[in-house]
């Protein structure tokens, strides 16, 4: 999610006038694609197939719409109402626990993750027991937690169980929250956050590396080695937050696995590998191809949503792993896809930005 790209420039339209030739708002990566089943098929990996459709504005039907109607008007309120206050209760014991206590500041940085004593024991207790709360109140009620060890069982070093960084893929916002009620780690995020109204501070006590576009510092060490000496940090002071990272650096549908970006694999430590899955009959709690506010509105109004989680051991890489940044990416990445039946793929965030592109351009001729 840290991930910046250019913003993809669009085609013009060939002057075609019938309907069925209309182009699509589209990058060269998608020029062949004339349809939504074919792009679905090219980007798999990013296509909602829920009962509200592409972008969740597919025709419903009269049952889902009249459990839809019912849900506006009793269910979502309530949960709106329960969320916010969740919201501003954990802000609140934030805000009193960091009072008179200054913020650790590194490297352009900010954070209150370093505490100790009774503070940092509040906000990680309440952390985690509130961000459970706030999944039971989206409907979350349950949460199945396995255990899986990995066919090719690798001998681990007795010396440490203890992992650097939680690898887990990525399929909605809401992986967010379970993370922060499983271990309360830090994640990488957009230095916009900072500045949110409530959340920014919360992001402060979860110790969040916040991502710089631009230095202002010219000897500004950068998010990827802030990210890896946080990681060293994690592994071997067990007082220090563990980072949390999502390698595939976007959301997918929570089929499929994109490549792993190799940020998280350079501090040479252990990963703990967390794998989650998102089961639904009417709506699909990925966030793809949706906007928040629909996605939300919808979530909300589904009285049971489905979430699995497959942890497996913490992997210890190899010299050969240590060597090679790349390969210790790789093998965590086929390991997950194994462990968790989840298809690999190679496409990444351009192609989703294409996807995103021709989908917008589509239904705004429709």
């Amino acid at each position: 999610m840290e991930s910046e790209l250019k913003d993809l420039n669009s085609k013009p339209p060939n002057g075609s006038t019938a309907r069925d030739d209309r182009p699509l708002l589209k990058s060269e990566s998608i020029a062949s694609a004339d349809s939504i089943s074919e792009m679905e098929k090219k980007f798999a990996a990013y296509v909602r197939r829920d009962v509200y459709g592409t972008m969740g504005r597919g025709e419903l039907p009269a049952k889902e719409k009249l459990l839809l109607g019912f849900a506006l008007v009793t269910l979502l309120p309530i949960r709106v109402l329960l969320a916010v206050t969740v919201l501003l209760l954990y802000y609140l014991i934030c805000r009193i626990c960091t009072l008179f206590s200054p913020p650790n500041r590194e490297e352009e940085q900010e954070d209150y993750a370093h505490m100790s004593g009774w503070r940092r024991t509040v906000i990680v207790s309440c952390g985690r027991a509130l961000s459970r709360f706030m999944l039971f109140i989206f409907g979350f009620y349950w949460i199945p937690e396995s255990n899986y060890a990995s066919q090719d069982d690798k001998q681990q070093p007795e010396e440490s169980e203890r992992p650097g960084v939680i690898i887990s893929n990525h399929v909605s916002y809401l992986d967010i929250l379970y993370h922060m009620s499983s271990s309360f780690p830090s994640f990488v995020a957009k230095r916009s956050v900072a500045r949110l109204p409530f959340v920014g501070l919360i992001s402060k006590c979860l110790g969040c590396v916040y991502v710089q576009r631009e230095s202002k510092s010219p000897d500004f060490k950068g998010v990827s080695a802030i990210v890896t000496d946080r990681i060293r940090e994690a592994y071997q002071n067990e007082s220090a937050p563990l980072m949390m990272l999502f390698p595939e650096g976007t959301t997918t549908n929570g089929e499929f696995l994109l490549p792993f970006k190799t940020g998280g694999f350079l501090a040479k430590a252990p990963v703990l590998p967390v794998i989650l899955r998102y089961h639904y009959q009417r709506f699909s709690p990925a966030w793809d191809s949706i906007s928040g506010v629909r996605h939300v509105i919808f979530l909300l109004c589904q009285f049971v949503n489905y979430m699995e989680v497959i942890r497996l051991p913490v992997y210890h890489p190899s010299q050969q792993e240590m060597d090679d940044p790349k390969l210790y990416a790789n093998n965590v990445r086929r390991l997950m896809a194994s462990e968790g039946n989840l298809t690999l793929s190679d496409i990444g965030l351009a192609e989703k930005r294409a996807y995103h592109a021709a989908l917008n351009g589509l239904f705004s001729q429709c």
